[in-house]
């Protein structure tokens, strides 16, 4: 018996797009989830910002979140349910894109401004370090408990906390 596997996303308003020619808004938006991030997320940021880093007419782009948390992480819960359903693809797949969302935004060429307001943990934590600038609010709070057990995605971090002022 096949197994199917479903989380019942609400696609289409997970991550906003908005803007004008010149400047461009990720927002992330499933505040009753603290964004965390999840495949479908992280696949329409890294496809977005593709697009628009080679847009000539896109200058900056600007990385916020909506709701009380910037991102309080990756999505534990739905890889965990995927493992344990048998759906290994799914978490590698995840890890693959966060993997090359991540190197994307170090190497843009436009400049990202990350709009840091809450919690921002783990790999919320690391997609809003790496932007070219970080705007942080008194309310925010950065932290990766990831540090301690040394994942790929999250080595990186350890060393921007330190140059933060």
């Amino acid at each position: 018996m096949a197994m199917t596997l479903n989380f019942n996303y609400d696609t289409e308003n997970q991550v906003l797009f908005t803007g004008n020619s010149s400047v461009k808004y990720v927002i992330l938006n499933r505040p009753g989830k603290l964004n965390t991030l999840n495949h479908v997320m992280v696949s329409q940021i890294l496809k977005n910002l593709r697009l628009y880093e080679n847009d000539f007419s896109i200058k900056l782009v600007i990385l916020k979140a909506n709701g009380k948390a910037f991102s309080a992480g990756g999505d534990i819960v739905s890889l965990i349910t995927s493992s344990l359903a048998g759906h290994w693809t799914y978490p590698l797949s995840f890890y693959r894109k966060l993997l090359m969302l991540n190197h994307l935004l170090v190497t843009c060429k436009k400049p990202i401004v990350s709009l840091i307001n809450g919690v921002a943990i783990g790999g919320g934590a690391a997609l809003s370090m790496r932007a070219t600038f970080r705007v942080v609010t008194e309310n925010a709070v950065c932290f990766s408990f990831q540090n301690k057990i040394v994942t790929a995605i999250e080595t990186f971090i350890s060393i921007l906390y330190k140059r933060l002022k």
